[in-house]
Formats: structure tokens, C-alpha cells, sequence
């Protein structure tokens, strides 16, 4: 008598691997492009500010918490890619996250940044150099792929409604700024001749790249702001975002000037000297007229009851740029009220990260930012792709 052995169950999927992963967005680098600032920023004031005690060994702590936070977003965020695909690709096609993919770039480049202006005091210059040109290499290739794969996508896979344009459009728009500012630091690190002015005429086209897709984006965000009425509560915070490409490109062209001379031929090095005040003079000028505006929407979204969310990491790195710029604008002017300005912009962007930072360490504490989100009152409508 031949006896059958009974049928084996099929193996049931497996249950996601790596759960408090999930929900973990793009959108968490601004953690670290907010923390890097702030000891960039530091180190970046006017003397004799930066000259203060403990002030250059506070920031190099802080740096080193922003590469600790890279380092451990970076992991993350692989085994988000690994075990949560489908979540990940709705990142991409939803247009409300898919542009939070430039925070990537712009968190390589701040701490890379950062690396040379104060971590150089804790790991070295040799590997402060080095850490820097890596850092600096791939968040200038992130950065320019999502520049163009942000906005593209936008065009022909998101559904985009009418009217529901938002400052987080500038977002994969502003990481070649960032990398235009930070790269002509490592042009002294070059061999003379050809291969520093490659980089700083780089790093200018860079900045024009940047410049003029943030100036074509820039009227259809402010158009909404006046025509459809305030942003959401969760939403306002990113009001805050316009200042970025504003400080970090007055902080770009003064950089350019400061690396000029002896890497391109006159005229062209006295006319960048020049385009440091000619540009950011002005340009400061609109950013704090924006501040203005971010200060009075925020007020009244608090008024209206706005809770923290991951948003309000917008109120540190936009206006650590700021700072920057207008510490350039103090060295090439040598006007004291830029110097003050600088200041007074460090206080706030010091007091928004320690809020941010507090209310996001809480949250993690408890799980609620990691948590599935829940559908905002009042939010818009989440956005699909197109199908063909």
C-alpha cells in the first residue's frame, strides 16, 4: 500500500522586514541639512563673533551629530529601499514627496561643507579634504539627477491640480545652488591651472542652473500663495523654503569672489568681486522681505492651531543660508550691519533647530513620527500618477 505524503502548505509572504522603516520619507535629510547648518553657519559668522568662546567647538559637536544623523539616515533609508519598494515608489509618484529626493543631495553637501570648515578640527585636514570631495562628488551628481528627474516626473506621471503649487517645488531645484556654494572650497585643494578654474566655472554654471529653474518656479509658488490662499497648517513651515535659494546663492557668488583671484584671468576675477555685492545686495534685500512674509504666515497658522510636524525643519536650513550670506555680504562691504545681521539670523536659526530638534526626538521617542501618516484636515487631496 503506496501511501501519499499530504500536500506541504504554501509558504505565506513573509511580513515586511525592518517595519519602523516604512514611512521613513525622503523628507527626514532635512534633519540633517538643518543640523549641519547650524554649525556651518557658526563658523561662518563675522569676526569677532565667530572669534567667541566655545563657539568654534560647539559647532564641530554639532557637525559631528549631522554626519552621526547622515550616517544613520543613509542606512535607513537603504533598508526602506530594500524591504519597503512599494512604499518607496509611491514616494516617487506622489508629487507632494517626490521633491523631498533633493534633501538627499543637499544633506551629502551640507555635511561635506561642514567637514571643511570646522570638522577639520576633530578628524583632521587630510580627511576633512577628503571626506569633503566625496561628499561634495556625489551630492553634485544626486542633486543634478533630481533636478531633472524631479521635475519630470512631475510632467508625466504625477497628477498635478491646478493651484497646488508649493514652495517644495524648489526643493530638487535649489541642490546645484548648494553645490555651487560649497564646491569653490575645495579649489585651493586642486593642482593650479586648468583643474581649479574647471571647478569654480563649474560651480558658476552650477549656480546659473540653479538660479534660472528656481526663477522660473519661484512666480508660479508666489502666485498661489496670493491667489489660493493660505498653505495648509502642515504646510506653512515651508514657506521658509523660498529663502533658501536666495541666502545660499548670495553665499554662492561670494565665495566665487573670495576664490577668483589667481584661478581666472582678470577682467573675469574683478567681475565676480563685483557681482558679490551687485547680486547680494539685492538678493538679501527680497529674503528679507520674504522672511517677513514666512514670519506672518506662520503666525497665523499657530494662531490657527498648527501642531509641529516634519515640516518645521524648514525654519532651520533656509535661513542658515541666510546667515551665511549676509556674513559674506560683511567681508566683501565691510558694513557692520551685515554683521549684525548675520547675528541676529544665527540666534533665530539656533532656536529653530533646538525646537525642531526637540520636537522630533520626542517623536521618535513615542513613534508617532514614524507611524503610517493620517490624511490632515484640510490637506489637499493626495495626488496619483497618470495612468496611459
Amino acid at each position: 500500500m503506496v501511501t501519499v505524503a499530504p500536500a506541504l502548505p504554501r509558504a505565506t509572504a513573509r511580513p515586511p522586514h525592518v517595519p519602523a522603516v516604512r514611512h521613513l520619507g525622503p523628507n527626514w535629510y532635512a534633519t540633517v541639512m538643518g543640523t549641519a547648518i547650524v554649525a556651518g553657519a557658526g563658523a561662518a559668522l563675522p569676526a569677532p563673533l565667530s572669534a567667541l568662546p566655545g563657539l568654534r567647538t560647539a559647532c564641530a559637536a554639532v557637525w559631528t551629530l549631522s554626519a552621526l544623523l547622515l550616517a544613520a539616515l543613509l542606512v535607513a533609508r537603504a533598508l526602506h529601499w530594500t524591504h519597503h519598494r512599494d512604499q518607496a515608489r509611491a514616494h516617487l509618484l506622489d508629487p507632494a514627496t517626490a521633491p523631498f529626493y533633493g534633501c538627499l543631495a543637499m544633506a551629502l553637501l551640507s555635511v561635506g561643507g561642514g567637514a571643511l570648515t570646522v570638522g577639520a578640527d576633530w578628524i583632521g585636514a587630510r580627511a576633512a579634504v577628503a571626506l569633503a570631495a566625496a561628499l561634495f562628488t556625489a551630492g553634485t551628481v544626486i542633486g543634478l539627477a533630481a533636478a531633472v528627474a524631479v521635475p519630470y516626473l512631475m510632467a508625466v506621471r504625477h497628477r498635478i491640480e491646478p493651484g497646488s503649487a508649493t514652495p517644495v517645488w524648489l526643493l530638487p531645484l535649489v541642490a546645484p545652488m548648494v553645490s555651487a556654494a560649497f564646491g569653490p572650497s575645495l579649489v585651493p585643494h586642486l593642482p593650479a591651472g586648468q583643474p581649479r578654474q574647471t571647478l569654480l566655472l563649474a560651480c558658476f554654471a552650477l549656480f546659473g542652473l540653479s538660479l534660472l529653474a528656481v526663477l522660473v518656479t519661484l512666480p508660479v509658488v508666489f502666485a498661489r500663495l496670493l491667489t489660493g490662499g493660505p498653505l495648509p497648517l502642515a504646510l506653512t513651515p515651508t514657506v521658509f523654503l523660498v529663502l533658501g535659494p536666495l541666502g545660499q546663492s548670495t553665499t554662492a557668488v561670494g565665495r566665487f569672489a573670495e576664490l577668483a583671484p589667481g584661478v581666472v584671468a582678470a577682467p573675469y576675477s574683478t567681475g565676480f568681486q563685483a557681482l558679490a555685492v551687485l547680486y547680494g545686495v539685492p538678493v538679501m534685500g527680497f529674503a528679507l522681505l520674504w522672511l517677513a512674509l514666512a514670519c506672518a504666515h506662520v503666525v497665523r497658522a499657530g494662531r490657527e492651531g498648527m501642531r509641529f510636524t516634519m515640516t518645521w525643519w524648514a525654519f532651520t536650513f533656509p535661513v542658515g543660508t541666510c546667515v551665511t550670506g549676509a556674513a559674506s555680504l560683511a567681508r566683501h562691504t565691510g558694513l557692520d550691519c551685515y554683521a549684525w545681521l548675520a547675528t541676529g539670523l544665527y540666534v533665530l536659526l539656533v532656536a529653530a533647530w533646538a525646537v525642531a530638534a526637540a520636537h522630533t526626538a520626542r517623536g521618535l521617542v513615542s513613534g508617532a513620527l514614524l507611524a503610517a501618516p493620517r490624511p490632515a484636515p484640510g490637506a489637499p487631496r493626495p495626488a496619483t500618477a497618470r495612468t496611459t
